[in-house]
């Protein structure tokens, strides 16, 4: 126990860093998902097309890879990056192309009838998309938005390779220099699961209030 009770607080400084890398990617990751979710649907073929190639690179090619070329090759075109902003930026960019799909079919979700409604009473497209269009897009993929989340937390770990002092480094330095690898590893687990549950119990909570909402409309 004692050994336990000097290995925790070390781990949690790993924990904070990995919630700090989870929360600023997801942001970062909604706002790539957005704008290409938008431009996936354009009417222009360039900003389509740029859009759908984006999308099928990252979501074709692994995370570690991804990570691994924003750490090791970028520094090669004279783009340096600390593995912290590494890793931000290689799991923002992944998530960002899983959101875009996500962003994509709540907003083919809505019926044509609302945008042809919005021009009727003067409103261009970019109008009503923001205003009628997006904000009950986005309602409806609040729960699997919240499911790439906590995929996020947990591909977070993928860090590690490319050393950032994140809670599965962390871990790995632990058990590397007290060869103490199960109560180390056990806790890692034990920490990931301890942040991925109020997530996870939030999402529930909404999925199930959200059914509830749309068996009352209907």
């Amino acid at each position: 126990m004692t050994d336990l009770a000097s290995f925790l607080p070390i781990l949690l400084q790993g924990a904070w860093v990995t919630i700090q890398i989870s929360l600023l990617s997801l942001i970062i990751a909604l706002v790539i998902g957005l704008v290409m979710a938008l431009l996936r649907i354009s009417d222009q073929f360039v900003l389509s097309n740029f859009a759908r190639i984006y999308i099928s690179a990252i979501r074709g090619t692994p995370l570690m890879v991804q990570l691994m070329y924003m750490y090791f090759v970028l520094p090669e075109t004279g783009v340096q990056l600390s593995p912290y902003a590494a890793a931000v930026v290689g799991l923002s960019i992944n998530e960002g192309a899983y959101l875009a799909e996500v962003i994509r079919a709540g907003i083919r979700s809505i019926g044509k009838g609302q945008m042809e409604a919005a021009y009727s009473i003067g409103m261009n497209y970019s109008t009503a998309m923001r205003r009628i269009i997006l904000p009950q897009a986005l309602r409806n993929v609040l729960p699997p938005i919240g499911n790439s989340a906590i995929i996020l937390l947990k591909n977070s770990s993928l860090a590690a390779v490319i050393t950032v002092n994140e809670l599965m480094h962390t871990g790995e330095q632990l058990a590397n220099t007290t060869f103490r690898n199960l109560e180390i590893f056990t806790l890692v687990a034990v920490i990931y699961w301890i942040l991925h549950y109020p997530l996870a119990h939030y999402v529930n909570r909404l999925e199930r209030r959200l059914s509830y909402d749309s068996a009352r409309r209907h």
